[in-house]
């Protein structure tokens, strides 16, 4: 069948040819079976015409007649917390005892060695459910704002340890990058509690204070042992810009250290998505786009498109709700605008990259 109009196809009919949006991403595979829904999602695109091949039936018939098992897991989903408990996860247990160690490490740091061995063990069992660790939607069960330090400290481990996967850091190297992430503020431990937990805006002599953290974690871990050097300079160097804008020593680009720059991405991101006693949690989404804009000049571009790439794969089916309180599910992730997929909202899909008054707000667990 030739290039058709959007109008006449009907649900069941076979792209013959890859379908475009107007931006260059692909919308639907060559060889995809379009679904009713899809007959929206083209219109929401503004695809004119698409190349079809086969009939109707030719089409249908090349469906999988087999049904998912009852409780399989459909493609394309993201395990939920709840789904998490139900399946026997232990990474829930795993990030509670992690919490435990790091807070005991940052009230003991400026008296006392720091127990890395214990840290190791603890910082191990949790990565062995990396599996089920979802950067977008992972909550621990309990969160206190005046411990986002130390969730801070925990989930940049286990995003820092994603991170280095996805780019292909050499597997040796993984367990070094989490320890980056969990250790990058240690030197928090030696900045006055009463400026780190002030709920008023810092002072300039407060600021520079907290910008000691920086010197202070890499104090701390000059005479660790068992991490390496690059776990050291990530302490010092994890506020540090690409275009020499950061701090402690204005450094530029391939002067600042891999691990550094790994765990600049994930720090920014749980920063601004964690609630604070002086900062609300923002949407995941819209921290994403923040990041996006970062990675042309402050943040390593590589490690920023990888890490939204990845994030936001496989998000179809997600339950979301909208800044406008409304609930939903994505529907479909387009690669040329990640952060903003096609939603369905009451019954109607919505383009979240031309409706950029909205956003999503949240996934629901």
């Amino acid at each position: 069948m030739p290039n058709i109009s959007v109008a006449e196809i009907r649900p069941g009919s076979k792209v013959s040819k890859d379908v475009i949006t107007p931006l260059g991403g692909i919308l639907f595979a060559k060889g995809k079976i379009l679904l009713p829904r899809d007959m929206e999602i083209l219109e929401a695109f503004l695809i004119q015409q698409v190349d079809i091949e086969g009939s109707e039936e030719d089409a249908q018939a090349m469906e999988p007649s087999k049904t998912p098992s009852k409780g399989a897991v459909k493609a394309g989903s993201v395990i939920t917390a709840s789904a998490l408990a139900k399946s026997g996860s232990r990474l829930h247990e795993e990030y509670d005892h992690m919490l435990v160690l790091i807070k005991k490490c940052y009230s003991s740091a400026d008296a006392a060695v720091l127990p890395i061995y214990e840290l190791r063990s603890g910082l191990e069992a949790m990565i062995a459910h990396i599996k089920d660790y979802h950067v977008l939607d992972f909550s621990p069960r309990t969160l206190n704002e005046q411990d986002y330090i130390y969730h801070n400290a925990v989930l940049s481990a286990l995003t820092s340890y994603k991170i280095a996967q996805w780019c292909g850091y050499p597997q040796k190297e993984w367990l070094q990058v989490a320890f980056a992430g969990l250790l990058h503020d240690i030197g928090n431990a030696k900045v006055d509690s009463s400026i780190m937990q002030k709920p008023e805006p810092l002072t300039l002599t407060e600021r520079n204070e907290v910008r000691k953290h920086t010197t202070y974690g890499y104090q701390i871990l000059r005479k660790v042992t068992a991490i390496n050097e690059g776990v050291r300079l990530a302490a010092l160097q994890h506020h540090e810009k690409i275009d020499g804008s950061g701090y402690p020593l204005r450094l530029r680009g391939s002067q600042i250290h891999l691990y550094a720059k790994t765990v600049a991405v994930a720090d920014i991101f749980h920063a601004m998505t964690l609630e604070r006693i002086y900062k609300k949690a923002q949407s995941p989404y819209l921290v994403l786009e923040e990041i996006q804009k970062e990675g042309f000049g402050q943040l390593e571009p590589s490690i920023v498109q990888t890490f939204i790439h990845k994030t936001t794969e496989l998000h179809n089916g997600t339950k979301i709700r909208l800044n406008d309180g409304r609930p939903g599910e994505i529907i479909f992730s387009d690669r040329s605008n990640p952060t903003r997929p096609l939603v369905s909202v009451e019954g109607k899909i919505i383009n979240l990259a031309h409706s950029r008054h909205l956003y999503i707000q949240e996934i629901l667990t």
